[in-house]
């Protein structure tokens, strides 16, 4: 029996606009902690408050954000945040002190957190059911891409105009706002609200099924936040990489790009532990090797092996999720996973910035690094076995 076509227009607009979501996204948060050292004169630790509310905010919506899209129409829902997303990038351009800016960027996680939930809610609802598994784990290569090209552009575009972070901002704003239009174009059948349609429950909020893979996913985000928040302000003054912030996500990135690529052959035969197990191990040596070799050549060799290794296990994860939830919990379940990954990135930018502070980069590293290895752990005593027991489909 032929299969299904993957690439339909609708699944195409709504990568597309995923892309611009994540590339307006990562064109800034490498560069943010040079923009507050240099602009506010703040501490490490002063940083890691300011970009941890991001987190928080995201953290607080996605749960309410999952229950909204799975039960009003889900167009409506994406337009409304992906709106809301493009308008604060112009609170960063005006803000004229570290108050004000930690305001905006707060507030920022909001719409990011909803939008991001709804579009990959979207995604799943336009691909066809024999190509769902496969069709996740290619979705997540628009964040993939978004990742490569965001730091290169950001760190050139800083260059070409003399240091000058507002042009950053301002063109954060112009792609997210291409995003919106294309996703204002994308057709999907009706869901009308229904009063009393649906038990308001703990369930509805965050996939209940889905806690054991949670709490690996909030280890690995605690690692990511870590490295993510801090790499360039430590490349920058422990190894005197004063440029290689672009590479380092772009490294990152092509790993990531790659190991989707390898992985989507396990994904379409549905071996979602298989490609899960393998991104774990993959990662935890990463992020193990940047804390212990503090040299370029750590940096840079970390960066492609914890993007081979995340490449493997998000859309595995993501998948978990979606297969431990009944068809009317996919904004659940979409939700659930993103919930437990802004919150190991919101506690892991908060805490990496206090260890930073006060112990330095090396505890902070080492720190990202162990509780990297305590996800792994979770995942093969308990996160596997229990996927493998209750999933649906």
């Amino acid at each position: 029996m032929a299969q299904s076509r993957l690439w339909n227009s609708n699944y195409l607009k709504i990568w597309c606009g995923n892309f611009f979501i994540n590339f307006s996204f990562t064109l800034i948060v490498p560069l943010l902690p040079l923009y507050l050292s240099e602009s506010f004169d703040a501490n490490k630790r002063t940083i890691g408050l300011c970009l941890a509310g991001y987190s928080v905010m995201a953290l607080l919506i996605r749960p309410f954000s999952g229950f909204i899209v799975d039960t009003f129409p889900r167009k409506k829902v994406l337009i409304l945040f992906y709106l809301a997303f493009c308008a604060i990038f112009a609170g960063y351009i005006l803000a004229g002190s570290l108050a004000v800016f930690t305001i905006f960027r707060t507030l920022h996680g909001a719409p990011f957190g909803a939008t991001t939930v709804a579009a990959s809610t979207v995604a799943i609802d336009v691909l066809p059911s024999d190509r769902r598994t496969e069709g996740i784990g290619y979705y997540g290569l628009s964040n993939n891409l978004a990742m490569a090209l965001g730091p290169v552009m950001a760190v050139y575009m800083l260059d070409a105009f003399g240091g000058s972070y507002r042009y950053l901002f301002l063109f954060s704003l112009v792609t997210a706002l291409v995003g919106f239009i294309l996703v204002s174009t994308i057709t999907l059948p009706r869901r009308d609200f229904v009063p009393g349609k649906r038990v308001v429950s703990l369930d509805r909020f965050f996939l209940l099924k889905g806690w054991h893979a949670a709490i690996s996913m909030l280890c690995f985000a605690f690692s990511f936040g870590v490295l993510a928040t801090y790499v360039a302000i430590y490349g920058k003054e422990e190894l005197g990489i004063t440029g290689g912030t672009g590479i380092f996500f772009s490294l990152l990135a092509i790993g990531l790009i790659l190991s989707r690529l390898s992985g989507a052959h396990a994904l379409r035969k549905n071996q979602v532990s298989r490609n899960a197990t393998i991104g774990v191990l993959i990662s935890v040596f990463g992020y193990l090797l940047f804390a212990a070799l503090r040299s370029p050549l750590g940096y840079y060799g970390a960066a492609f092996i914890i993007g081979m290794g995340n490449g493997h296990m998000y859309p595995a994860f993501q998948n978990m999720f979606i297969n431990l939830a009944p068809n009317d919990q996919r904004g659940t379940a979409n939700s659930s996973i993103l919930t437990s990954w802004d919150a190991g990135v919101g506690i892991g930018t908060l805490i990496g910035g206090v260890l930073a502070e006060h112990a330095g980069y090396s505890a902070a590293f080492w720190c990202a690094a162990i509780m990297n290895v305590v996800g792994v752990v979770h995942y093969f005593t308990r996160t596997r076995s229990h996927f493998e027991k209750n999933k649906l489909r």
